[in-house]
Order: C-alpha cells, then structure tokens, then sequence
C-alpha cells in the first residue's frame, strides 16, 4: 500500500510499505480522511519526537521513518473473527490511543481504571509515537478504537471528531477541578463571567463553540489572535470581543472589557511564549487558567513568578480520553461525534484547505500552514 513516510525532519515521501494484517480482535480501516494537525507540524519540523525508546529518549527519524496523522476517519475494510459488532463497509472513526481497554488486558492499569486512559501505563498513538498513522491507505486498530458512524456526515468533518474530543476531554477537567469561579456556577458570585481563549486556531475556535453552543455560557467570551479570518470565525461562532494582539496592546484591552480585574477563565490555545508571558496580567486573583497549547518555545519560566502570587488554578490536559462506554468505545469520542453529527459543533467552516492525495502533505505542512487563510487542512483520500 501507499503511505507518506517522513524519514528525515522536513522529508516526506511516498512509498510502498506492508499492507497490515490483523488480530482476531481488530479490524482493518481503509482510510478516508486524515486532518492536519500541529502536532503533525512539530513532528515534521523537528521540533517535537514522541516516539521513544524505553529510556524516554528520541529515536531518530533515520533509524524509525514514521507515518504521521492521527485524526483519523474512514471504512472497515476486514474485520477480525473476535469482532461481532462491526462489518465491512461501515465508516469509523479511529480513536488512535492504543491502552489497556484497547489491548484486551484482564488487569487495567490504575489509569486506565479510572478513565485517563491516555495516560496509561502501556500508551502509544497511532500517527504521534511510532505506531503508523493516517496518512496510509490503511490501518489495522483494534475494534474497540473504531466508533461507528450512523449518518451521513461527510468523511472530512468526521475527521476533526478527535480534535473536538480533545477539547471536551480538556472542558470536562476544568469543571472537575475545584475553583473559585466555574462556568454557570449556581452561586452569583462564584460564575465565571469573564473568558479568555488566546489562539483561535481550531482549539480556540472549538473552545468557543463548545462554551457558546454546548455548555451556554453568556458571559464574556473575548478571542485574541493576529489572524484577520480567524477573528471573523471566532466572531461568527459566538465570541463577544475579538482582539489582534499585533495591533493592540492586549493588557490594556483585557483591563478595559473586565473592568480592571482580568479575567476568571483563561484559556491557552495558542502555544505563543509571548501570550503566555502576560497571562499574569490577564487574569484575576484565584483565576482558572487551562494551559492547552504546545510550543512557547524561547519563554523564560521566571513570567510565571508574578502568575503564582495570585493562585491560580493551573489545568494542564491533553487527548481526548475520559472513560470508556459499556462495549470499550472511548465515551468522549462517541460524544465528540454526535455533537458534530447533530451539528451543535460547526466543524466544516474550520476546513479552509482540502488535499486529495497523500503527495499534497508536504506542501501543507511546510508551506500551507503558514498562509494567512489557512484555519484547518484535511487530506481526503477515499469516501
């Protein structure tokens, strides 16, 4: 089969690699869609390896080529003989973290037990820490990392199912962490009314959707980025304020929309060292603040000094875990796409670039990324 295989930093090519065979508990995905991710974007620049060997150290690209792309959707092709719930033909979703639940184990790990499944004790990810991705013509999962899709939603929204899980995993922390303000809280005093998403890339403008359309918060929800497109995105799906942190002094106008105070509810989405050098400006005393993104490469951690004098609740969350449903499906997967597929969650204004062969990868990593219309890439490559 076909795959985009990335053997050096910044060096993609397609080559002819084994078609995988499967266990009697997996199944085979022909895939469909594969988004674009920025994790896809570390990775290929050489910023980011995730794939280790057992002392946490990076294997190099030249000893183990990897095939990116972990947002995965598309239709089984063969099915295991242990599997009884899945037939060929049927369009998935792929949950690409292979854990306890995935593996079949008897005994859960504690993590696994709990529902942060994606910390588990034996994870791996398809497409991020050398496990093959997406971006082939097929992958083998085991049967419980497929969800199945039951409309007719087109296979690239249903690409961005993990994304979206990812920010409702992150959401579901949030309001389980203990706080001085939470989203509708009951008490007057105790809601949130102000929020800050910094980025409005897909995260921030998912977080958007999600507070607006999901959960109704009504506060103030104010978006910062220098992008003009993903402003207007951000305006259309419900923010209050927008502001261009290039052209305005960001402080100032957080200061101004909060009445001096900053905001209860930061939100992260940027990965900009820079934003995450004002965040104690930002927010109020006893603030939230969701640290999401990944990067803020070239930021001294001393910023964080003035940040802990005012004691915040610090939320750190990654993947799109959260528990299993009764049949070892992902729970917040599941959810994810139903709410794309009852359209409570606009995915498909987000796709601004569509690719329909595995060759357009590298041209949308290096260069598309970095256009100022580009908001989300999906490479479609079969129904």
């Amino acid at each position: 089969m076909k795959a985009s295989v990335l053997y050096d930093v910044g060096r993609l090519e397609i080559r002819d690699v084994p078609r995988p065979s499967i266990a009697p508990n997996e199944v085979l995905v022909r895939v469909s869609a594969v988004g674009i991710c920025g994790t896809d974007a570390h990775i290929f620049a050489g910023h980011a390896n995730y794939n280790t060997n057992e002392r946490g150290q990076p294997i190099p690209l030249s000893l183990q080529p990897q095939i990116l792309g972990h947002e995965i959707t598309g239709r089984i092709e063969e099915v295991g003989s242990a599997v009884d719930d899945l037939s060929r033909g049927d369009a998935v979703v792929v949950d690409q973290g292979i854990n306890c639940v995935s593996r079949g184990r008897e005994n859960l790990c504690d993590y696994c037990a709990t529902g942060d499944s994606h910390q588990c004790e034996l994870y791996r990810e398809h497409g991020i820490t050398g496990l093959p991705g997406g971006l082939a013509e097929y992958l083998a999962i085991p049967a419980v990392n497929a969800i199945k899709i039951n409309t007719a939603i087109e296979s690239a929204a249903a690409a961005l199912v993990e994304p979206l899980g990812c920010i409702l995993h992150s959401s579901n922390v949030v309001a389980q962490t203990p706080a001085r303000h939470s989203i509708n809280a009951n008490a007057k005093e105790r809601r949130v009314r102000s929020v800050l998403v910094c980025g409005a890339g897909p995260a921030g403008l998912l977080f958007v959707q999600y507070l607006r359309s999901v959960v109704r918060y009504d506060g103030a929800l104010i978006v910062a980025d220098p992008n003009t497109r993903k402003r207007q995105l951000a305006k259309e799906f419900g923010a209050s304020e927008v502001i261009d942190p290039a052209a305005n002094e960001m402080v100032d106008a957080i200061r101004e929309y909060t009445g001096g105070k900053g905001v209860e509810y930061l939100i992260e989405a940027s990965g900009s060292g820079d934003v995450v050098a004002l965040i104690p400006q930002l927010v109020q005393k006893q603030a939230t603040v969701l640290l999401y993104g990944h990067g803020h490469a070239g930021t001294d951690m001393s910023v964080l000094n003035n940040l802990l004098f005012k004691e915040p609740k610090l939320v750190t969350s990654v993947g799109a875990s959260g528990g299993f449903d009764t049949d070892g499906r992902p729970s917040v997967y599941r959810r994810a796409l139903q709410l794309i597929e009852q359209n409570q969650i606009d995915v498909r204004s987000l796709i601004t670039h569509r690719y329909s062969k595995l060759d357009d990868v590298e041209t949308a990593l290096s260069k598309d990324m970095h256009a100022a219309d580009y908001v989300k890439g999906v490479v479609v490559i079969g129904k």
